[in-house]
């Protein structure tokens, strides 16, 4: 891209060469000149932003949308995070107690999550879990196992409430990169009603669906198999219900379509650190962990988890200056079929020499 003075010196030349004499900086004509190299800069300027939004390799923003739009393809929205809470009394009381439905809870943060149902602690009971979600959507909905303390109000006879595991699942709207990688590959694998690529866009167009994989002849000649998973893991019966119908309307004639879970394998990761000077190791061993809570997401349908991709995501926290991977001893070879869940976490200091 030329710059203004280039382009006015460009401008002074050809006018120079045409009327036999060059203008003086302080002239009126050389300043108008200077101001018409500015207009002919941005013009160049926005040619080539049009240039760029014209290919879906460039293109970004809204203007990527509407190639994924071409294509058949839509910005996945962003996706809460679930999870569960337990409810915890002081001592066993005599009668039922309710959480209801809608009750908050937080993070020392003030991240926000609220219960889906209500659930009962029944007489003689200390505690009782209820299924909740966080109240924003995004990634910072994630939240480890054990940090969700904090009542917005207290249910009657309740006191304590905690997350025994992680909540998982909350992702933000999809980025630019991560539409552009799908619009190009539904260029590289053209889906034509019949092949793998065509069964894993449909199913992929459903809201929640995050990944799909279609296996032809997994149940014998005319039979194909697609195997979906959303952000946090596992569907639902209703998207597994709703993808069915889909294809079963869709399909070509006499080919059997099932629609599936896929089957969840954990990965059990345990890794020594040693920190940088002046890093504390609870928060080092909170950010490994909820970066690894953000990379074992159904995004990882099918694919493999290797050891140096573990090494390099740990190794790459804020404060970590060393990694040493103990488990798993070798890479996650993965499968169509199959769902890398994050197992047992365990995360230790290294000794010092």
């Amino acid at each position: 891209m030329k710059t203004v003075e280039e382009i006015y010196q460009e401008l002074l030349a050809a006018f120079a060469e045409r009327a036999g004499w060059t203008p003086g900086d302080d002239c009126d004509l050389s300043v108008r000149l200077y101001a018409a190299a500015a207009q002919l800069q941005a013009l160049a300027i926005q040619a080539d932003w049009v240039l760029d939004q014209s290919f879906p390799q460039t293109a970004s923003g809204t203007y990527l949308d509407n190639h994924a739009e071409l294509r058949g393809l839509a910005r996945a929205p962003a996706g809460k995070a679930s999870g569960t809470l337990r409810f915890s009394a002081p001592s066993a009381p005599a009668a039922d107690l309710t959480v209801e439905a809608g009750t908050i809870c937080m993070t020392a943060a003030g991240t926000r999550f609220t219960t889906v149902q209500s659930a009962v602690l029944p007489a003689g009971k200390l505690s009782v879990e209820a299924p909740a979600a966080a109240v924003e959507a995004g990634s910072s909905g994630n939240a480890v196992a054990g940090t969700v303390t904090l009542l917005g109000a207290y249910p009657a006879g309740i006191t304590a409430v905690t997350n025994p595991a992680a909540f998982a699942g909350g992702c933000d709207d999809e980025d630019d990169e991560s539409l552009r990688r799908r619009i190009l590959e539904s260029y590289r694998r053209l889906p034509n009603g019949a092949n793998a690529a065509w069964y894993e866009q449909t199913a992929m167009s459903h809201s929640g669906a995050a990944t799909a994989r279609a296996i032809g002849r997994a149940r014998g000649i005319g039979t194909v198999d697609v195997y979906v998973a959303t952000a946090a893991g596992q569907p639902d019966a209703a998207l597994l219900s709703a993808i069915q119908s889909d294809l079963a309307q869709k399909r070509e004639i006499a080919v059997d379509v099932q629609v599936k879970a896929p089957t969840l394998s954990p990965v059990n990761i345990s890794a020594e650190i040693s920190l940088k000077e002046g890093a504390e190791f609870a928060a080092a061993e909170t950010a490994i962990r909820a970066a690894l809570g953000e990379l074992f997401t159904g995004k990882l349908l099918g694919q493999p988890v290797s050891m140096a991709g573990l090494n390099s995501l740990i190794y790459g926290i804020e404060g970590v200056s060393n990694c040493h991977l103990l488990a798993p001893a070798a890479d996650f070879a993965g499968g169509d079929t199959i769902l890398p869940t994050l197992g047992t976490l365990t995360v230790t200091q290294m000794e010092e020499a």
